[in-house]
């Protein structure tokens, strides 16, 4: 394989982005085609950003008001109607298209975030961060108010051992940046989603097993909290605060400029990627489950079952991953699986950032061709596997993604199960914000379909995800993974955080008592 595909892992045209990210392996991140507002109108699919506002006398700005933002800002502030809006209010996920902010300011620099705050809350006006735009619920815009975006902040200055990063660096930009010192910071695939998102709500990624997330190596954070000014957080100033950035989400407590992480020497890695007739697939399933996520921390996998685009034909099971090693120990490691029936296994050496373009969908590309990765439309949930899952389970996964493949005209869709383990797992729960520290490995359910899709489509789509996520739940853990936020999920406070919950609210309400920063599934003031 020249690069992976989501068409081959998903039957969904578009790059695959092994983007644990939003944070994990094949978080939504691939190129498709436009929705139209008209579509998105008829066919409300989402809890949008509105909804839900606890203390809400928050409102949009008037014109006078935006005037005076605009004089107070180095960034541009673009409102409805002038020139650029319509590109600039678009986030990643097409679902969201017909959502119109009033504006969108655009921060290059930390003053401009402080100015910005105060404004928001001299005149009780509602903002929404941005950095990617990839939030799965689509709390990186709103109807009604400002989106505050920190692109324009993207500065990377590299020291023995760390990098100072700004909030708005594009994570193939990243990698880009740090390989030309051959050290990395551990995280997704998805070439375009923000450092911001993925960092502050974990960050599981082809390195983490070795590495640790991403959250996990930060070790200082730069925040403008609802006061309208910065502070530094570490492990000895507001460290309450910076306890809660290492995987308590975003759009929580503030608004982060600038990150500190700790580097990671890197060089070279050997990819795989293996494939399997379906009739294999519960045997892959079980020992995939044994293998991947027991194996040397140098390994990271994932297991993949997905639909294709003929309805008469079977759908795929496969694994990929990359390894801080030689193709033979590799071999070695993956052993049980390449004995299963008539696997059909491809081993490639690359540097650390040809892999990275490689799992972005982008082989062959340039860094600059590679940020010009397209959106989709698509719907995911995600769920934990504590223990190796039982025959029962397994079937249950088997039958979802059949039944898809019964339905592959709707789009493509389908099942991932990302390895945890090694060094993710070394961590106490308790010890940062992220919580899921015993799990053998996630699970991402996933569905595609073209933008253009009529309402039917759209609800069928729906449909399927929440009857499959449905079927497989009682077989697993009640987690999920923050950083694949499901405006849908019930449970959603115990879900996410866990144990840490009582905490993170604890740390809400003492940096932004009034709510300033909310939405559907923001962590509350109070339980």
């Amino acid at each position: 394989m020249e690069s992976y595909d989501r068409g081959q892992l998903l039957g969904h045209a578009g790059k695959l982005a092994v983007a644990l990210g939003g944070g994990g392996i094949l978080a939504a991140c691939s190129s498709g085609s436009k929705q139209s507002a008209t579509t998105q109108r008829r066919t409300p699919t989402r809890a949008t950003t509105t909804a839900h506002l606890p203390n809400a006398p928050l409102r949009g700005p008037t014109s006078a008001e935006l005037r005076q933002l605009r004089r107070e800002l180095g960034g541009r502030v673009v409102a409805r109607g002038q020139p650029g809006y319509n590109k600039s209010r678009l986030i990643y996920d097409t679902t969201f298209d017909n959502i119109k902010p009033q504006a969108i300011a655009y921060c290059r620099s930390l003053a401009d975030v402080e100015k910005t705050i105060r404004w928001a809350r001299k005149h009780g006006i509602r903002i929404v961060p941005r950095c990617g735009g990839h939030s799965y619920g689509g709390y990186s815009t709103t109807a009604q108010g400002v989106v505050v975006d920190v692109t324009r902040i993207k500065q990377i200055n590299v020291r023995s051992g760390s990098a100072t990063v700004g909030a708005g660096v594009p994570l193939i930009s990243l990698y880009a940046a740090l390989w030309k010192h051959r050290v990395t910071v551990p995280g997704g695939s998805c070439p375009t989603v923000g450092i911001s998102g993925l960092a502050l709500g974990g960050g599981v990624g082809l390195s983490g097993r070795k590495m640790g997330t991403t959250a996990d190596n930060i070790r200082q954070v730069t925040i403008v909290t609802p006061t309208g000014k910065a502070l530094v957080c570490n492990a000895n100033q507001n460290s309450d605060l910076y306890w809660a950035c290492r995987g308590g989400g975003g759009g929580n407590f503030g608004i982060v400029t600038s990150f500190v992480f700790d580097t990671h020497p890197v060089g070279e890695v050997t990819t795989f990627f293996i494939e399997w007739p379906w009739g294999d697939a519960a045997e892959v399933i079980r020992k995939w489950q044994e293998v991947v996520p027991h194996g040397p921390d140098a390994l990271f996998g994932l297991c993949s079952l997905a639909s294709t685009g003929n309805p008469q034909g079977s759908p795929s099971v496969s694994s990929g991953g990359q390894f801080f090693g030689s193709e033979s120990e590799l071999r070695s490691v993956l052993r049980p699986l390449l004995q299963i029936g008539a696997a059909r296994p491809t081993f490639v050496r690359r540097n650390y950032l040809d892999a990275a373009l490689y799992f972005a969908g982008c082989s062959g590309k340039t860094v600059p061709e590679c940020l010009q990765s397209g959106r989709s439309t698509f719907k995911a949930k995600s769920s934990y596997v504590l223990e190796p899952t039982k025959k029962a389970g397994i079937e249950a996964l088997i039958r979802g993604v059949e039944e898809r493949q019964r339905n592959a005209h709707l789009g493509g869709g389908g099942v991932i199960l990302d390895s945890y383990g090694g060094a993710i797992n070394k961590v106490p729960a308790a010890a940062t914000a992220f919580v899921h520290r015993n799990a053998i490995c996630s699970l991402q359910f996933y569905a595609g379909w073209e933008q253009s899709a009529p309402a039917s489509v759209v609800q069928a789509n729906l449909r399927w995800i929440t009857t499959y996520y449905a079927s497989v739940r009682p077989h697993v853990s009640k987690f999920a993974y923050q950083n694949y936020i499901d405006p849908s999920l019930a449970d959603w406070q115990q879900a996410y955080y866990g144990s840490n919950l009582a905490r993170l609210v604890s740390i809400k309400r003492k940096y932004d008592p009034s709510n300033l920063f909310h939405f559907h599934q923001s962590i509350p003031t109070h339980l």
